[in-house]
C-alpha cells in the first residue's frame, strides 16, 4: 500500500516537472529573468512564426524566444506575402503605443488645437532645452493650420532635477500652458512656480514606449517618428495615419 502511494506520488511529480520543462511560457521567463530580474514581461504567447514565441514587454515593445527559452532575438519579424514585407513587430508596437497614449488624460498634456476642421493629432515628447523641439515648435501655427492638433508630453531628458525638468514642471504648473510653452520654446525665462504635476510621469511613459531622444513624435495610429520633421512633411503623415 505505501509502496503503491508513493509510486504514485513518483509518477505525479514526474508528470508536474515534464510539463513544467515543456511549457515555454515558463521557460522563457526563466531565461529573461535570469539575465534581467525586473524586466517588465506583460505577456508571452506564440507568434506568427511556426515554432516562435513573442514577448511582450511594457510599452509594446516586443522580444522573440524559442520554447525551451535557450535562443533569444531582438529585431523585427516581417511576414511576406504576395512579394510585399510587412512589419508585423513595427504593427503589434504601434497598436500598444496608441492605446497606451489614449489612457493619458489630456489635462496631462499641453496642447495647441487645429485651426478649422481638426484632421488629425500627433503627440510629441518634448523637452524646451532641445534645438529641435524648438524648431518643431516654431512651425506651430503652420501644423495648426494644415489641421493638426499638437499634445505635448514632458520629457526632460536629463532626468528629474535637470535645468529641462524644471522648465517642464514650470510650463505644466502654469495658469496658461501655451503660453508658457511658447516662452520656453522661445529660450525666454519661464516664471518658476511648482505643483503636483504629471512630468516624470510622462517622462516614464516615453521611456516605456522606446522615446530615447526630443522630439519624438507619435501618430494617430501609434507609430513612433524619432526626431524632426518639417511641418507639410509632418501634417502629411499624420493625416495618413489618421486615415488608417
Amino acid at each position: 500500500m505505501r509502496v503503491s502511494r508513493l509510486f504514485a506520488g513518483l509518477t505525479l511529480a514526474l508528470a508536474a516537472a515534464v510539463a513544467q520543462a515543456a511549457d515555454p511560457d515558463q521557460a522563457i521567463r526563466k531565461t529573461l529573468q535570469s539575465i534581467q530580474p525586473d524586466l517588465p514581461i506583460e505577456a508571452i504567447a506564440e507568434s506568427a512564426m511556426p515554432g516562435l514565441y513573442q514577448v511582450q514587454l511594457k510599452g509594446g515593445r516586443l522580444l522573440y524566444a524559442s520554447p525551451d527559452g535557450q535562443f533569444i532575438l531582438q529585431g523585427d519579424l516581417y511576414r511576406v506575402r504576395d512579394g510585399k514585407a510587412q512589419n508585423l513587430t513595427e504593427q503589434h508596437a504601434s497598436k500598444e503605443i496608441a492605446a497606451l497614449l489614449a489612457k493619458v488624460p489630456v489635462s496631462d498634456m499641453v496642447v495647441f488645437p487645429a485651426k478649422g476642421e481638426t484632421k488629425a493629432h500627433i503627440t510629441v515628447f518634448t523637452d524646451t532645452d532641445c534645438g529641435y523641439c524648438q524648431k518643431l515648435h516654431s512651425e506651430m501655427p503652420e501644423l495648426n493650420r494644415l489641421g493638426i492638433e499638437v499634445r505635448y508630453m514632458a520629457f526632460p531628458r536629463q532626468g528629474e532635477g535637470s535645468h529641462g525638468h524644471k522648465t517642464l514642471v514650470s510650463v505644466w504648473c502654469a495658469k496658461d500652458r501655451q503660453a508658457a510653452m511658447n516662452l520656453a520654446k522661445a529660450r525666454k525665462e519661464v516664471p518658476a512656480t511648482t505643483c503636483d504635476n504629471p512630468v516624470m510621469k510622462l517622462y516614464a511613459l516615453g521611456q516605456a514606449i522606446g522615446v530615447t531622444g526630443t522630439p519624438s513624435i507619435v501618430l494617430a495610429n501609434g507609430q513612433l517618428i524619432p526626431g524632426y520633421q518639417p511641418a507639410p512633411q509632418l501634417a502629411k503623415l499624420a493625416i495618413e495615419a489618421s486615415a488608417k
